[in-house]
């Protein structure tokens, strides 16, 4: 492929994100904008010099320009509209969380693979230079035997809920909530270094109405060690991800979504590592994307789907498990 030429679909905070990225990167360009309505799509059309607004979904994803798309509306639509857009031919990068339930999952990755097409999950935690450094130094602190982590960031529209209101990232038909927001990034993380855990658990703190987790605490068994994971969108506190091994211990600044430097600690050795000089984690995703699709590897893509199939499978059994149910559940 010699450019990833994008059709967006979304209108909130995250599209802004990732366009700023692409605005940055040689070889993708955003070619169309689809939105509900006219005007909040000719709004980021204008922002970002792109010409076509679409609110025809079949009209955007007839457009043969563009050859990729991406998706950033509320989680439950993620898998409806990966689906049409892989049917319709076109690449296709989905927001995390990628799909409410393994099966939807299993079925997009094959159908991807079917019609040799790429299918990302723009999770950027794996596309971050320090991800890179914290696998290899991981085998520095020895044999794991503990993880812990905290993801926690008070949310402007928990006060909203606090007032009366449902906005989608706390409404359970639209499959809001802690969990597949801002906890979604420790279980990604755990699983991308250490694969499928043998069992996980989810102790959510519900609000009572609609019944919707705000905040929890996401409990992950491998063979050999724990992994105890908090993440709130009613509180705030150090965001923070440490592994503790028989050697030493890595301790990453930022938490699980930014990996902002990495400090590993062992009896001999004190070492810290940061390859980001830019705070902007979605510009090191799109970029580092970029060049894997540019460069067609369709394996290292592959790879990268079988974590994200493991992610949807953890969260998809544990907030089940929970209480915590989505519509097609």
């Amino acid at each position: 492929m010699k450019e990833i030429k994008l059709g967006t679909i979304g209108s909130g905070t995250i599209v802004r994100s990732i366009l700023n990225g692409v605005s940055q990167t040689e070889g993708i360009r955003c070619a169309a904008v689809y939105s509900r309505t006219y005007e909040k799509g000719k709004k980021l059309a204008d922002e970002y010099s792109v010409n076509k607004v679409y609110t025809d979904m079949e009209a955007f994803l007839d457009d043969e320009e563009m050859n990729f798309v991406y998706i950033a509306t509320p989680n439950h639509l993620h898998y409806e509209q990966t689906k049409k857009a892989l049917l319709a031919g076109k690449n296709v990068i989905c927001e995390k969380p990628f799909c409410t339930r393994e099966e939807q999952a299993a079925e997009l990755i094959a159908l991807a693979k079917e019609q040799r097409l790429f299918l990302v999950e723009a999770a950027p935690t794996t596309f971050l230079p320090n991800y890179e450094i914290l696998k290899r130094e991981l085998p520095k602190i020895g044999k794991i035997r503990l993880v812990m982590s905290n993801f926690s960031q008070y949310s402007s529209r928990y006060d909203n809920l606090l007032n009366g209101e449902i906005p989608n990232i706390f409404n359970p038909d639209y499959a809001g909530g802690c969990l597949m927001d801002i906890n979604f990034y420790n279980v990604y993380l755990n699983v991308a270094l250490f694969g499928r855990p043998e069992k996980a658990v989810y102790y959510p703190n519900f609000f009572t109405s609609p019944k919707v987790d705000t905040s929890g605490m996401m409990v992950m068994q491998y063979e050999d060690f724990v992994s105890q994971n908090a993440g709130a969108k009613d509180t705030w506190g150090v965001n923070f991800f440490q592994i503790e091994g028989e050697k030493g211990y890595i301790y990453v600044t930022g938490g699980s979504s930014s990996l902002q430097s990495i400090k590993v600690v062992t009896k001999n050795s004190e070492e810290e590592f940061n390859e980001q000089p830019s705070q902007d984690r979605w510009l090191y995703e799109v970029q580092n994307l970029t060049k894997l699709i540019l460069a067609d590897d369709f394996e290292e893509i592959s790879r990268r789907l079988e974590v994200t199939l493991d992610a949807v499978h953890v969260m998809e059994k544990a907030r089940k498990d929970a209480g915590i149910s989505f519509p097609g559940d």
